[in-house]
């Protein structure tokens, strides 16, 4: 019908895409209506008929195979073979599925649990040291094969820096709330400023651990269960950990050598390792604020040697130098402008 208007209207004298804005559609919307076959309406919602979709008593005939005594406690990954064996195709196990469905005849077999949603957890922002934690309990070996010494870390998600540790022989709310309590007052955190972030275990969400961060005034937040990405900041630091060169080949003696090692490894970590995702200065420097001074050394450096060779730069800027400003903590992707859950004030 609009083609045929549009028809009258430029036989008349009338121009087209002034016709076209009458209807209110486009030109090229015009010229593409032309070139197709058919005008089917191709636009996403819109009503569409399908010459192979399956008729209302097809739809019956399933429901009513579903429902007979034989087939009623099956789910179609066992009723289409079945029905296969007798000679009778009535639709495939996708289609079976999606008729029942809008039956409301799907239904979780068995006495497992049916799958929760859980949310993702907020995002937060780290623009200075101690705003956001991650801390997570590792496994380290012992000499007695299957059992294991608990490594306790905490690491600030800004500057990388392990703000505390422990290593004991079992998982314990109270050791978590011992550990963060003492990291607290080691880095004079302040009340209602700092956010830890953990996994879903008992020591992160045990009545003890939940009771000392209301009475230090640290805001806990939680992964989702069963998801390592959520804590992904812990992950990669255990990762370091146990893939350093020094890590021991043989496991620990007893829980003494694991703790002299561990303690040698935090003072590596954070004195002498440039970590790459703050532009290869140390957690300890960053943490102090000294990576900003150190950053604009590098440049010079770069700039330096850009003016005596320029040829090797040509037109390229020198290696950017510049301090990583904010880190976030599951972020997304509106998060990267505009903080959903901006940093607690000071």
């Amino acid at each position: 019908m609009a083609l045929s208007l549009l028809d009258e209207a430029v036989q008349a004298g009338a121009r087209q895409h002034m016709a076209c804005e009458v209807l209110g559609i486009d030109c090229r919307t015009l010229r593409r209506w032309r070139r197709s076959e058919d005008l089917v309406d191709q636009r996403k919602g819109a009503a569409k008929h399908c010459p192979h979709a399956l008729s209302e008593a097809e739809k019956a005939a399933i429901v009513q195979v579903c429902n007979q005594p034989e087939h009623q406690s099956l789910p179609p990954s066992q009723i289409v073979p079945r029905l296969a064996d007798q000679g009778i195709y009535l639709a495939s196990e996708a289609t079976m599925y999606r008729v029942l469905r809008a039956a409301r005849q799907v239904n979780r077999r068995g006495r497992a649990a049916p799958p929760r949603r859980v949310a993702r957890p907020d995002a937060h922002a780290a623009s200075a040291p101690n705003r956001v934690w991650s801390w997570d309990i590792t496994y380290l070996p012992t000499a007695i094969k299957g059992q294991f010494h608990r490594l306790y870390m905490a690491v600030d998600i800004y500057s990388r820096k392990i703000v505390g540790w422990e290593v004991h022989y079992e998982e314990l709310a109270d050791h978590a709330a011992d550990l963060i309590t003492r990291a607290c007052r080691r880095e004079q955190v302040a009340r209602h400023t700092l956010v830890l972030h953990a996994d879903n275990g008992g020591p992160m969400k045990g009545a003890t651990m939940l009771a000392t961060l209301q009475r230090l005034g640290v805001v806990p937040s939680f992964s989702r269960p069963s998801v390592s990405d959520d804590n992904p900041y812990s992950e990669a630091l255990f990762r370091t950990l146990k893939y350093a060169p020094a890590y021991p080949a043989e496991p620990f003696a007893d829980i003494t050598a694991a703790r002299t090692w561990v303690a040698h490894f935090v003072a590596w970590y954070n004195e002498q390792h440039r970590h790459s995702a703050i532009r290869f200065v140390t957690p300890a420097e960053r943490h102090a604020g000294q990576d900003m001074s150190i950053l604009a050394a590098r440049t010079d450096v770069y700039e330096a040697a850009k003016a005596r060779h320029p040829h090797r730069w040509r037109s390229r800027e020198v290696r950017n130098w510049e301090p990583i400003d904010t880190v976030w903590l599951n972020p997304r992707k509106p998060d990267r402008k505009t903080p959903a859950n901006p940093p607690l004030a000071a």
